[in-house]
């Protein structure tokens, strides 16, 4: 009986023991409070985009120009001098025509020079009458053709007049060379600044006793026919919208929102384009081609959502000194907001525990991640449950523990990271009775975070670059006569910047751009 009251009172004791154990442990032991540091309010970031330059030689081959000038320029020529009719009573003509031969085209540093030969004939018809004192000195004569009617260095005709029918002819040969020396106008015009010299080699005719020296008869009057057709022919090139209108072809494909598509860990993000200025330099002429070096400045940056910008067109072009020939240069503002990065973050370290061998007296497992940024530091809120492991009991806590550490970007890895990570003092007594073993595992907390508190920006990059290729993909949608190459070399993250909300990473893209036009509309 005694042995069974015995029996009874150890196994109370034992019961008060075990909820002694549990009340203790939820007393000295209670989830501990977050007692959060104060935050200092970091200045907001200013709303930014980056400068982005574009520069674009367009090689214009010059057998494009000489095909072009084929087709545009008359292949032959004629002409007639007036005689005024009271002076030709029996019909006499005069009359010249020219066909030019194919264009031969070459390129100098300060012009491109087109040449052609002229094959043609003079003719000379009807009846010549000499009245009396000859025809010398008569108005729409050239002075050398007056001859033909017994003035000038002729003998005065004898003969009766309707003895004298005549229709003489004689081959012309010689050629056209023309020079252009082409600049760009800033009202997206190309001035060709032509200019013209016409050759004819010796023909001569005799008519009733006097040598006509045609070459000097004809060159005036094809000279004059020349410069109309090369005047009509600078007027077209100066007038011509063909460059303005291909301008505003591209400007419109470059004014727009272009995905980033969507990365493992990563928000879908937009980039945004927006051109806002045209620059140009003047022409460049070499043995081959003519090169128009074509230059367009944009605002560019990562924005979260898709967005139609405004780019008016600009109605003149800047006109700038010779640019470094086709660089592309993009230059990215991300912005990230901090509860993207925290979750990015918690995905890094949820379920981490600390030492991972359990090798101290309190193991510890977070539990959740939360970020702030406090001035130039950041502080990392880590919601954790702590366990120890040496006593009977197992005591276990949950607390919310505070770590400052500074974000550096590791360009080479391209990932983000924080440095100089600290535990933040007064986390110290956030674990209760645990706090002197959870000390202990302070230097395993730091390493592992050290290790896994990053954030992997790869992703962000190699979809940057993929979005960039995609969109200069338009330039290489080739038009009959015009091949564009353009790719993008290089993709790198080269600095951050944070306020309260948000980080900034900056990310720069280089690449090529060159344009090949061998024919022309």
């Amino acid at each position: 009986m005694q042995r069974s009251r015995g029996l009874i009172v150890v196994g109370t004791l034992v019961v008060i023991a075990l909820a002694g154990a549990v009340w203790a442990t939820g007393w000295f032991a209670p989830s501990a409070p977050d007692r959060r540091p104060n935050l200092v309010e970091a200045p907001p970031l200013a709303p930014v985009s980056r400068s982005s330059v574009i520069v674009m030689p367009a090689a214009i081959a010059l057998s494009a120009i000489q095909e072009a000038l084929e087709k545009a320029a008359p292949r032959d020529s004629s002409g007639k001098p007036e005689i005024p009719a009271a002076l030709n009573p029996f019909n006499t003509e005069i009359d010249w025509s020219l066909v030019r031969g194919p264009f031969a085209v070459s390129g100098r540093p300060d012009a491109i020079e087109l040449s052609t030969a002229l094959r043609g004939s003079f003719r000379v018809s009807g009846q010549m009458p000499t009245p009396p004192g000859g025809f010398s000195g008569l108005p729409g004569i050239p002075p050398g053709l007056q001859g033909l009617f017994g003035g000038g260095q002729g003998r005065p005709g004898t003969q009766n007049p309707a003895e004298k029918t005549t229709d003489q002819r004689a081959e012309i040969a010689g050629n056209i060379m023309l020079t252009a020396r082409p600049t760009l106008l800033p009202g997206w015009r190309l001035e060709p600044n032509l200019a013209s010299r016409v050759t004819i080699g010796d023909a001569s005719i005799s008519m009733m006793g006097t040598k006509l020296n045609l070459s000097q008869e004809m060159k005036p009057n094809l000279e004059r026919t020349i410069n109309e057709q090369v005047a009509a022919l600078q007027a077209w090139v100066r007038n011509s919208p063909l460059l303005e209108e291909a301008a505003r072809r591209e400007w419109e494909k470059m004014c727009r929102s272009i995905p980033l598509g969507t990365a493992a860990g990563l928000p879908n993000l937009w980039i945004e384009f927006r051109p806002t200025r045209a620059l140009a330099a003047q022409p460049r002429i070499d043995a081959t081609a003519l090169t128009l070096t074509l230059g367009v400045q944009a605002e560019t940056r990562i924005i979260p959502n898709e967005t139609k910008p405004d780019c008016p067109f600009p109605r003149q072009l800047e006109l700038v000194p010779q640019m470094e020939q086709g660089r592309v240069s993009i230059d990215l503002p991300v912005d990230v907001p901090f509860t993207e990065i925290s979750r990015l973050l918690e995905a890094q370290l949820k379920g981490k525990t600390f030492p991972e061998d359990k090798s101290g007296g309190v193991t510890a497992t977070i539990r959740t991640v939360n970020l702030a940024a406090s001035g130039d530091r950041l502080l990392m809120s880590l919601g954790i449950t702590a366990n120890e492991t040496k006593s009977w009991f197992g005591l276990s806590a949950d607390a919310t523990i505070h770590v400052w550490g500074r974000p550096v970007l590791d360009r080479g890895r391209q990932m983000l990271r924080l440095d100089n990570i600290t535990l933040d003092v007064d986390s110290e007594a956030a674990f209760g009775v645990l706090g002197v073993a959870a000390r202990a595992a302070v230097p395993y907390l730091e390493r592992t975070l050290a290790q896994n508190a990053v954030v992997d920006l790869v992703p962000l990059a190699a979809n940057a670059r993929k979005s960039i290729e995609t969109a200069i993909a338009d330039f290489r949608q080739n038009t009959p006569g015009v091949r564009v190459e353009a790719a993008v070399l290089d993709l790198r993250l080269s600095d951050i910047q944070f306020d309260s909300k948000t980080l900034r990473v900056i990310a720069e893209a280089d690449g090529t751009v060159r344009i090949a036009v061998t024919a022309l509309p």
